[in-house]
C-alpha cells in the first residue's frame, strides 16, 4: 500500500515550524496510543504511521530531501523503506521518542500491552550496533544503487520468542533485588549513612532469574544467526559517509529493541577519473601537432565514453569543463563537472627526420611564445591555485 504523505499524516502544513511539528506528533501520538487502544490494530498502524512521519519531518536533513524527492529521497536512511517503524517493535518507537510524551500516561507510560520496560528504571534494553563497509564505485555513487548483504548477528531466540526460559513461569522474580535489578547497599561512615546501588550480582541486573532456560539459546534469549538485509544507498555519498538502517543490528539478550547497522561508505579508486567533491577530473595528453592543429579526442565519463573538441592553439594546462558530467550532491541541489586538464606532450626522443623538420619551424615567428593577456591572467590563476 502506498504511504500517506507525511505533511498530511501530521495534519501540519510544509511550512510548519519544528515546534509545531513536534506538537501535532504529540498529538497524534497520544490519540493513538496503545494504552488508549488496547488491542486496536488500525490504531496501531496510525501509532506507527505518526512516529514514521515525525522521525523524517524532525531531521533537517530527511526533510530537505523529503521536500524534495518525497518518499524516495529518505528510503533506507532510517525511515520508511528498508527500516520504517513498520517493522519494529512499539518499544524502538518509546525508546527514540519517549520524551515527547511526558507524564501523559503516568509514571509508566509505555509498557504494558507490548512487554516494553521503559517504565521501569531499567528501561529499554537496546542491542549493539553492527558496523560494516561498503565499497561503491563511481558510477554507483553517481546514480544511487540498492545493495543486499549478508551477516552474522544476534537474533531472538525463535523457540522461546527472545524470552530465554522454556515458559513464562520459569522465571522467577529475583529474591535478592526484588525484582529491581538493582543492588543497594549502605555503610557507615564518618560522614554518616552512605548507600550506593549496582546491578543486582544475582540476575545481573535482569529483576528476573530464569530457573528453566530455553535448550536452544541456553537462557540468552538470542542466538547468532545469517540474516540478508537489503537497503538502498542514495546518490552523492561521499568517501566516510556513514548510513544508519534502524533496527537492523543485534537483538538484546532478554528481549528489547535492536541496535542500528551502520553501513560506512568507501569509494573504489577509478582508473581514470579522480574526485574532488562533485566535480570529476580527467588528464587528457595531446601531441604538439593536436594542439596546435586542434583535433577531436575521446575521454571517460562515468557511463562511458565522450567525444571532445580540441580547438587550434589549445595551451597545455587549460581546462575544459563538461557541466552536468560530474557527481550529484546527496540533497539533490546540483551537480558537478566533469573538468579536463590539457596536458600537451613533449616527445622525449626524436628521429633525424623529425629533429629536421621541428628545426624548420624553430625560428618561425608563430612558434616563438607569444602569451595573450587572457593567457597569463589563466596561467597566474593557477599559481595561485597550486600555491595554496
Amino acid at each position: 500500500m502506498a504511504k500517506r504523505d507525511y505533511y498530511e499524516v501530521l495534519g501540519v502544513d510544509k511550512s510548519a515550524s519544528a515546534d509545531e511539528i513536534k506538537k501535532a506528533y504529540r498529538k497524534k501520538a497520544l490519540q493513538y496510543h496503545p494504552d488508549k487502544n488496547p488491542g486496536d490494530k488500525a490504531a496501531e498502524d496510525k501509532f506507527k504511521e505518526a512516529a514514521e512521519a515525525y522521525d523524517v519531518l524532525s531531521d533537517a536533513t530527511k526533510k530537505s530531501r523529503y521536500d524534495q524527492f518525497g518518499h524516495a529521497g529518505v528510503d533506507g536512511m532510517g525511515s520508511g523503506g528498508a527500516g520504517g517503524f513498520g517493522g519494529f517493535s512499539m518499544d524502538d518507537i518509546f525508546s527514540r521518542f519517549g520524551d515527547i510524551f511526558g507524564g501523559a500516561f503516568g509514571g509508566s507510560p509505555f509498557g504494558s500491552p507490548f512487554g516494553g520496560r521503559t517504565g521501569t528504571s531499567r528501561g529499554v534494553r537496546r542491542g549493539s550496533d553492527i558496523r560494516i563497509r561498503v565499497k561503491l564505485s563511481l558510477q554507483e555513487i553517481a546514480h544511487g544503487v540498492d545493495k543486499t548483504i549478508k551477516i552474522n548477528k544476534l537474533v531472538a531466540c525463535s523457540k522461546c520468542r527472545g524470552k530465554g526460559a522454556v515458559s513464562e513461569s520459569d522465571k522467577k522474580t529475583c529474591p535478592t533485588c526484588n525484582g529491581t535489578g538493582m543492588f543497594t547497599r549502605i555503610t557507615q561512615t564518618f560522614l554518616g549513612q552512605m548507600q550506593s546501588s549496582s546491578p543486582c550480582p544475582a540476575c545481573n541486573g535482569e529483576g528476573t532469574i530464569i530457573t528453566n532456560p530455553c535448550s536452544a539459546c541456553k537462557g540468552d534469549g538470542v542466538v547468532k544467526q545469517a540474516e540478508e538485509i537489503s537497503f538502498s544507498i542514495p546518490k552523492g555519498v561521499e568517501e566516510g559517509m556513514q548510513l544508519t538502517i534502524s533496527g537492523k543490528g543485534n537483538a538484546p539478550k532478554g528481549g528489547g529493541v535492536n541496535g542500528n547497522l551502520l553501513v560506512v561508505i568507501e569509494e573504489e579508486a577509478h582508473p581514470e577519473l579522480q574526485r574532488d567533491g562533485q566535480d570529476l577530473i580527467y588528464s587528457l595528453f595531446v601531441s604538439v601537432t593536436q594542439a596546435a592543429l586542434g583535433d577531436d579526442a575521446e575521454i571517460p565519463t562515468i557511463d562511458g565514453r565522450a567525444k571532445i573538441k580540441i580547438e587550434p592553439g589549445t595551451q597545455s594546462g587549460r581546462i575544459l569543463r563538461l557541466r552536468g558530467k560530474g557527481l550529484p550532491d546527496i540533497n539533490g541541489y546540483s551537480t558537478g563537472d566533469l573538468l579536463v586538464f590539457i596536458q600537451v606532450w613533449i616527445p622525449k626522443k626524436l628521429h633525424k627526420d623529425e629533429k629536421a623538420l621541428l628545426a624548420k619551424l624553430k625560428d618561425s615567428p608563430n612558434f616563438a611564445p607569444n602569451p595573450t593577456k587572457e593567457d597569463k591572467n589563466f596561467f597566474e590563476r593557477m599559481k595561485r591555485m597550486f600555491a595554496h
